[in-house]
């Protein structure tokens, strides 16, 4: 029996892409509709936790290179610890298919 103090989560929680998608001017932006929502927050975290969450962290690390605003050790360092964070997930979901 579901708790009835515990409100249910909209369809989109957590989708990136519904979330925090890609804009015309290829920036991300958070919808306007989603501004009211007592979960944006929550949402917003959980969309980014995984690995879409580690591409849209590459995307940042790209557009401060290519704006001068990263020098390359700045971005080799972000880089590589992005990296190492998709390595680490990516182990993670193995060991979760095998259980």
């Amino acid at each position: 029996m579901a708790d009835p103090g515990k409100r249910s989560l909209p369809q989109c929680f957590g989708q990136l892409e519904k979330v925090f998608p890609m804009g015309d001017r290829g920036l991300r932006q958070t919808p306007e509709v989603c501004m009211g929502c007592i979960h944006k927050t929550d949402c917003l975290r959980q969309a980014m936790s995984g690995t879409g969450g580690l591409n849209v962290k590459e995307e940042m690390v790209r557009r401060g290179e290519k704006a001068g605003a990263i020098g390359f050790l700045e971005r080799w360092s972000k880089k590589k610890k992005l990296h190492r964070q998709k390595k680490k997930f990516g182990e993670k979901n193995e060991i979760s298919k095998r259980s």
